[in-house]
């Protein structure tokens, strides 16, 4: 089995997969989340540190959100649950909102 050489931060993923990094940081708060080994924690002197992900991590955190996608209230109702503080609640949805096809907005307007 080939070993992990190169993984990426939150706000290189946010980048990359076109999602909020609060939305990712969230998702991955919980480990179990994530296959294991593939969120790995790098320790650069702080006390937050840096949690990055492999290449199969992203995948991992794509799969999940479009999994969460799928459910009754789907990100909004995981924010929820989550218990996530009000405001970022509102900074991540209104996020969303920007990310939907132009022609999808239009419609909920009618």
């Amino acid at each position: 089995m080939a070993r992990v050489t190169h993984t990426y931060t939150i706000d290189e993923v946010a980048k990359m997969i076109g999602e909020s990094p609060e939305l990712i940081e969230i998702t991955s708060a919980n480990s179990d989340n994530i296959d294991y080994g593939e969120m790995i924690w790098v320790d650069n002197g702080t006390e937050e540190g840096i949690k990055t992900f492999t290449d199969r991590g992203i995948e991992c955190l794509q799969e999940l959100l479009a999994d969460i996608r799928t459910w009754d209230g789907g990100i909004l109702e995981f924010l929820r649950y989550e218990q996530c503080d009000p405001a970022v609640i509102e900074r991540i949805m209104a996020d969303q909102k920007n990310d939907e096809p132009e022609n999808l907005r239009h419609s909920e307007a009618t």
